[in-house]
């Protein structure tokens, strides 16, 4: 490809190719192809003019790498793709700000050139659509903003104020392109969020064996197979295996659903335990998660409340502007002071600052690589005074250590209870399990797979046959509750005396306990001082949750500056402590990671997934955190109440500004061009201001410096 660099400085590289050479889906692949590269941020093309954008890690190497790319694409390289969310956000921006000059481009221009009776002939000719939208609301007996705007363009046309209707309907239209942005952006952002980012599937072919295939290259009637923990990226039906899937995303219920054969499962959904072997019956645009996506663009459930309660509050107004304005006329019989009136909206900037401020403040949040799917979770989470913390991987780093451990009979020797246990573990990707992996392989133990197919109990344990015996590894109420593994007096004193604060794994052979493994988990650096924030900006209550052992959580808890936490907790007993939590009249933000974390963070009023968290729990969230910093929660309650505050301070500028035209319109000491004017530029502004960032520089991590907390973990 032969091309031009237009704009070299820093990490933002742009060259062109010229008009026509690619179209515009052809850009996007163009895009896909440079974003491989790991050096590689973001890459915006158009197709108008063949320019190529790239955002990268600057360096001369990288740059050249850049350069070698785009010259070794010929014509045959070219392939469609589709675009990225950042690429179709950029193009709304564009488009609207396109618009957006065309109309001052052309009111300009109007206004300059136009002989005085031509311009009074194409402002009749425009106001007849608002005045058909006001009468469409009249004769459908709705007093709305539509009958207001038709009233009041109406009124001017009759009085012959051509120049205040003019204003008034260009000022209208341009709040029709902000609202009309606005809304797009949101159902983008939404969108994005909800789709499934699946490249690769496992298929079953006529021979029996698994290949790993690209998603786009399934076909209808095909067979794959689904692993646990996997989200499952199609809509099928189940003919082999057994399975509990997680079906959250559709119904909202987040209790797990048991799939047999015959039994349908959707895309989107996500199999907490088993494996199950799906026939394809739709995928891609087809399937039921992508009509449910398509059916939230025209939903109002995920409105903030604010937002719809500021939209009936702009349309419950309208009434006393209509009685305002016949008072005015009773009074005073001049049509003028009446139009001033008439013509002073309160609703318009009311339903326009609004929705405005929200979407600001979600997009202000994407920026910040904070995911929201809806604007009323970002008012949930401003108004909360609770939030549940997940211990592991949340509070902590998900990094655990193996720091010890002990025989608890003479049948077996530290080192084997090491090898059996990594033997047993190396078959989940869990992070306690990775850890006696690890472990075993820094001291060199060597294992033969001396086991039977392990079953793993989510949030408990793994059960298995080891060398032709029952062999059951995890936590301590899997083993002695479930298990009814007996633990003697002496092992129990040993394991209080050598173990405390630590978190344990415990395996048994034979139902008689062997060893036990002990793990600490370090706390995050910054975990302490996030919680402390988090008090100072209005959350109450501070709750951790644990499996960890009651020593173990009272030593983290301590640490982190937490009078509240519940140890030896089970999946179900998270979901049970939320909704406990909310009876209490409490608004709760749950923030997880795992699998057993969900049916918790499906109860909660808001909740929020960290970066690296399961499919599962990225589903289920409300909010997804797509950095690995937990100051992020902090920064998102100082947006999210600095977005409240902003549309607070919206409504009392409306009614100062509004209320003194009213007054002065009244009083006849400005016309109502003057006031239309005034109201309309008034109404821009406020929206302008709605769009301003709420963070400042001060609410960012850089630079903060924090202690680091060593302390035991709970698995």
């Amino acid at each position: 490809m032969k091309f031009q660099v237009m704009y070299d400085n820093g990490p933002r590289l742009r060259v062109r190719s010229g008009q026509w050479a690619f179209t515009q889906k052809e850009g996007y692949g163009l895009a896909s192809l440079l974003l491989d590269q790991s050096f590689v941020y973001e890459v915006y093309t158009s197709h108008r003019n063949g320019s190529i954008t790239i955002y990268y890690e600057e360096s001369i190497e990288n740059k050249q790498k850049i350069f070698n790319i785009l010259k070794g694409i010929t014509f045959d390289d070219l392939f469609e793709a589709e675009p990225t969310q950042t690429q179709v956000s950029k193009e709304i921006t564009d488009d609207f700000y396109l618009k957006l000059s065309k109309m001052i481009f052309k009111r300009v221009l109007g206004r300059l050139f136009l002989p005085i009776p031509i311009k009074n002939v194409l402002t009749i000719y425009r106001a007849l659509r608002y005045v058909a939208e006001g009468l469409d609301s009249l004769t459908s007996f709705r007093v709305d903003v539509a009958l207001l705007d038709g009233a009041a363009v109406a009124g001017a046309l009759l009085q012959k104020q051509y120049r205040p209707a003019s204003s008034m309907m260009f000022l209208l239209s341009i709040s029709d392109e902000l609202e009309d942005y606005t809304l797009q952006k949101a159902k983008s952002t939404l969108k994005d969020s909800l789709a499934l980012n699946i490249d690769t599937v496992w298929v079953i072919g006529e021979d029996g064996e698994e290949k790993q295939c690209p998603a786009v290259d399934i076909d209808k009637g095909d067979k794959i197979k689904v692993h646990m923990g996997d989200v499952i990226p199609v809509d099928g039906k189940v003919i082999e295996g057994e399975g509990m899937v997680n079906e959250a995303s559709m119904t909202g219920e987040p209790l797990a659903v048991h799939k047999r054969p015959g039994k349908t499962v959707h895309a989107g959904t996500v199999i907490e335990e088993g494996n199950l072997i799906v026939e394809v019956y739709s995928m891609n645009k087809e399937t039921r998660l992508n009509k449910i996506i398509d059916l939230i663009e025209n939903s109002e459930e995920l409105k903030a409340d604010t937002q719809s309660k500021a939209e009936k509050l702009a349309d419950s107004i309208v009434p006393y502007s209509f009685i305002a304005t016949a008072l005015t006329y009773l009074i005073t019989r001049n049509p003028s002071k009446a139009l001033s009136v008439l013509m002073v909206d309160f609703s318009c900037a009311i339903k326009l600052t609004t929705p405005l401020s929200i979407i600001s403040a979600m997009r202000e949040a994407s920026d910040n690589r904070m995911m929201i799917k809806g604007g009323k979770f970002l008012e949930n989470y401003a108004n909360a005074d609770t939030i549940v913390f997940d211990k592991t991987g949340t509070l902590t780093n998900a990094a655990p250590k193996v720091v010890d451990i002990i025989p608890m009979s003479r049948r077996y020797t530290r080192d084997e209870i090491l090898t059996m246990a990594a033997c047993i573990e190396e078959h989940f990707a869990h992070s306690i399990a990775t850890a006696i992996v690890k472990q075993a392989e820094e001291e060199g133990l060597k294992h033969e797979e001396d086991h039977s197919e392990v079953k793993y109990i989510v949030a408990h344990g793994i059960a298995t046959e080891y060398d032709g015996k029952r062999a059951v590894i995890g936590s301590k109420h899997f083993l002695f509750d479930d298990e009814g593994v007996k633990l003697t007096k002496t092992q129990e004193k040993k394991i209080k005396k050598q173990a405390k604060e630590h978190s344990v794994v415990y395996l048994a052979i034979d139902g008689k306990l062997e060893g036990i493994i002990c793990i600490d988990d370090p706390v995050r650096e910054e975990a302490k001082y996030v919680i402390e924030e988090l008090k100072s900006l209005g959350i109450e209550n501070v709750i951790m949750l644990t499996g960890d052992s009651e020593s173990g959580a009272r030593a983290g808890a301590k640490a982190l500056g937490i009078t509240e936490y519940r140890s030896q907790v089970l999946p179900e007993d998270k979901s049970r402590i939320v909704e406990e939590l909310k009876e209490e009249g409490k608004t709760v933000i749950m923030v997880g990671d795992g699998i057993n974390d969900s049916p918790a963070l499906a109860a909660a009023d808001v909740s929020v997934s960290m970066k690296n968290s399961s499919d599962i729990a990225r589903e289920v969230a409300d909010i997804s955190l797509l950095s690995d910093d937990l100051y992020d929660l902090v920064t998102l309650r100082k947006l999210s109440v600095g977005m409240l505050d902003k549309i607070n301070t919206n409504y009392r500028n409306i009614v100062a500004v509004n209320g003194s035209l009213l007054v002065l319109g009244v009083l006849g000491v400005i016309p109502p061009s003057t006031s239309s004017m005034i109201h309309n530029l008034s109404t821009m502004l406020f929206g302008a201001m709605s769009t301003k960032s709420v963070l400042k520089d001060e609410d960012y991590t850089e630079g903060i410096e924090v202690e680091a907390i060593e302390v035991a973990d709970a698995s």
